[in-house]
């Protein structure tokens, strides 16, 4: 719309010097030179700088979004995510997937504890979403949620609060063969993204973690929020 703009207005003056020369040459008309050249000057600066408004409008060198805010746009045949842990015990977690946000404190689906989005691997329809508890919860339902998870489900888990305290050598073993590398050594008010999943061959790239330590804490008993983003490859047959 803005750029149709500026070639109207190029065009329109152009017209106009065209059709100034034929009048001042039927009529012979004496023009200065300098004034001509002044005139002429003036008006294609007018155009000139349109121009550049434009191009060079703040709306016109927006940098381009991608999906869930992430740095840069992901391959064909790849789900872009981007997670954050919870900060301290006052914000909850967020997961976003292609552009929708699985959890967060705003849908108010989020928990002290670890907060988990199942999204099928091949589709990247969202299965389920639920948090655990593991300070005042029961470890027992998070075990068995995770025995239950489908082969090929993409596994996404970010902690709040404590994720830690109530975790017990079979959970962090189950988390472990979705392809996590830290669980092992999550503790007591640690900060934590992971993204994995169900059959994992290899360890996952996709892992994030901070320390609760009382020399390094953003806040007071808590690391800073960890956050994460990337490409996951969408499951092929």
């Amino acid at each position: 719309m803005r750029v149709a703009g500026a070639a109207k207005l190029v065009v329109a003056v152009a017209v106009f010097l065209l059709t100034f020369y034929v009048i001042s040459q039927v009529f012979e008309i004496k023009m200065d030179a300098s004034l001509g050249n002044l005139f002429a000057r003036s008006a294609l600066d007018s155009a000139a700088r349109y121009a550049q408004a434009y191009f060079y409008s703040p709306e016109a060198t927006k940098p381009p979004r991608y999906k869930c805010g992430i740095s840069k746009s992901c391959p064909e045949k790849h789900f872009a995510f981007k997670m954050a842990s919870g900060a301290a015990n006052v914000v909850g977690p967020k997961i976003c997937l292609e552009d929708n946000v699985l959890m967060s404190g705003v849908k108010n689906n989020v928990g002290r504890g670890i907060n988990v989005a199942l999204v099928n691997g091949k589709t990247g329809e969202v299965l389920d979403t639920k948090y655990f508890d593991m300070w005042g919860g029961d470890v027992a339902p998070f075990i068995e949620f995770l025995k239950n998870i489908p082969d090929g489900t993409v596994v996404l888990m970010a902690t709040y609060d404590d994720g830690a305290t109530k975790l017990t050598d079979e959970a962090r073993r189950l988390i472990a063969e979705l392809g996590s590398t830290s669980i092992t050594s999550l503790g007591f008010r640690d900060n934590w993204v992971f993204c994995g999943g169900k059959g994992i061959k290899t360890k996952s790239p996709f892992e994030q973690h901070i320390k609760n330590n009382k020399d390094t804490n953003k806040y007071e008993g808590w690391p800073e929020v960890v956050e994460m983003e990337g490409c996951i490859p969408q499951k092929q047959d």
